[in-house]
């Protein structure tokens, strides 16, 4: 059995919704507290044994392959001042072994569209997929959990979670059977249903790991609404043909698309901090 040894990371997006923060600079590279979310998409990767790490960017995406990229003025610098931490933490932003690539996708034509651009790197072979603003805190992390999952069944996995039903028609929405703790098989999907028509509350939340045969279905389909190839359409065609399985991780999902997402991102990774922490309560308690 082939390990899952690459992830898609899909980052050409224009993230309309933090405009003007958002104009210059790519959504991904928001920072929570002092990590940009693609780096923490990124570490979950790496904790999950991935080793390739493909982006699929888009013209204003630079500064993302400049983040993992090395940086000789700032490493000069920090050693000659003696910073030594800081140079080791800027050093190891990317683990030696991991390689990055990135493949640009000239026209935003979805995100079925993305993972197929990646399909000349990941070939017949496993890979996951993470959407960097869906940010999951877990230990071990949601794409770990999900290999391990696909290393038991060996079928392509779906990172789920409840969502309250007037909501239903931001994700894509999934009918299953369970079969055991946290884990169910799909015997439908729904893109962004209205509420009084999606057959449950389990939503698909930016995490998957799934079957080279995703590239065959995505070539073949025709674009959806906006004229976009929709990833859950291909998933469709793919679960008519193998077996697919849902998984609801062991984790907290901010969602850092919204605002106001970001926000709770931001003051629930700020109190991990211990020089933070007691700093933030004190002024939140002061907050009315």
């Amino acid at each position: 059995m082939k390990k899952v040894t690459r992830a898609v990371f899909p980052v050409a997006g224009l993230g309309t919704r933090f405009l003007p923060a958002t104009k210059a600079n790519p959504k991904e590279m928001m920072p929570v507290v002092e990590k940009p979310l693609i780096q923490l998409a990124v570490e979950e990767a790496v904790d999950a044994g991935i080793t390739d790490l493909i982006f699929i960017t888009g013209r204003t995406k630079r500064s993302i392959e400049d983040h993992f990229d090395k940086a000789y003025e700032i490493e000069t610098e920090l050693a000659a001042r003696g910073k030594h931490e800081l140079l080791r933490m800027v050093q190891e932003i990317i683990p030696r072994h991991v390689n990055c690539i990135y493949i640009r996708q000239n026209v935003p034509l979805g995100l079925g569209h993305a993972v197929l651009c990646a399909q000349p790197v990941v070939g017949d072979n496993p890979f996951a997929v993470i959407l960097a603003d869906d940010l999951i805190d877990a230990e071990p992390g949601a794409t770990r959990q999900m290999v391990e999952v696909y290393n038991r069944h060996h079928c392509s996995v779906l990172g789920v979670e409840d969502v309250p039903r007037a909501q239903t028609f931001h994700y894509g929405i999934v009918s299953s059977t369970p079969l055991e703790e946290r884990l169910e098989q799909v015997s439908g999907l729904v893109e962004k249903p209205m509420p009084d028509l999606a057959p449950s509350t389990l939503a698909i939340v930016g995490r998957y790991v799934l079957t080279p045969r995703i590239f065959h279905h995505l070539a073949a389909i025709k674009p959806g609404a906006g004229g976009e190839i929709q990833l859950t359409d291909g998933l469709v065609a793919l679960m008519n043909e193998e077996k697919m399985l849902a998984y609801r991780f062991d984790g907290v999902r901010y969602d850092c698309g919204s605002k106001f997402g970001y926000l709770k991102a931001n003051i629930a990774y700020g109190l991990k901090y211990p020089q933070l922490r007691e700093m933030l309560l004190e002024y939140m308690a002061t907050l009315k």
